[in-house]
């Protein structure tokens, strides 16, 4: 899903890096300290699956797993997600410097509504059910969010020029959904088992939001 260097205007390149620089600043501020070691694994996650890759047109196709580590992490993807990509660009080269902030936001946006969607499922006892439909859950919002965004900041910048390579995009992600989801199942699964307390802190994470919000 990285959109390539060279491929979208200034306007829209500066868009992004403004957006993005809100979202990490965002991220940057809930971290916690207990939450290093969760977001370190998912940031490797992330930044391993974009390894991976086949190039579409000015885009690529690769598993991108960020619904689930949004649904874990929510807006500290940002920071995490702006590590991985920035790693990407210096050993692979894939995306760019000039486009990471638009990269990024196609990315981790899809991700933060992923978490505020499905976090609320996330229990140490769910059903085997629960589990299934929140890790499909994941994949749908984290790759077809990330498609949609795509897709629109290339209709924005380039119009009808980008019709053909849109409809490419969105096409060739089609298998990435079923294989986002089913990885993802099979993380919450694992979790539940060996780590259920990573569950467990999604819900009380939960209601120690909705409390800062009363009081504020």
């Amino acid at each position: 899903m990285h959109l390539s260097e060279g491929v979208l205007h200034t306007p829209v390149l500066l868009a992004g890096v403004a957006l993005a620089a809100i979202g990490v600043a965002v991220g940057l501020r809930r971290l916690d300290s207990e939450r290093l070691p969760l977001t370190a694994l998912f940031a490797a996650a992330f930044f391993v699956a974009g390894t991976i890759h086949v190039p579409v047109g000015i885009g690529s196709v690769h598993l991108i797993l960020n619904g689930m580590a949004g649904l874990f992490l929510g807006w500290a993807v940002f920071p995490a997600f702006l590590i991985a990509l920035l790693l990407q660009v210096l050993f692979f080269s894939f995306g760019g410097f000039a486009v990471l902030g638009v990269n990024l936001c196609v990315m981790a946006l899809p991700a933060v509504a992923a978490h505020y969607v499905l976090r609320g499922y996330l229990k140490p006892d769910m059903r085997a059910t629960a589990k299934l439909l929140t890790g499909l859950g994941a994949g749908i919002i984290g790759v077809g969010g990330a498609g949609a965004l795509a897709s629109l900041v290339l209709a924005l910048d380039g119009g009808k020029h980008y019709q053909d390579l849109i409809a490419l995009l969105l096409l060739s992600h089609l298998p990435v959904f079923v294989l986002d989801g089913i990885i993802s199942y099979g993380v919450i699964s694992l979790l539940s088992k060996m780590y259920p307390s990573a569950l467990q802190s999604i819900g009380t994470s939960l209601n120690v939001d909705d409390t800062k919000r009363c009081a504020q």
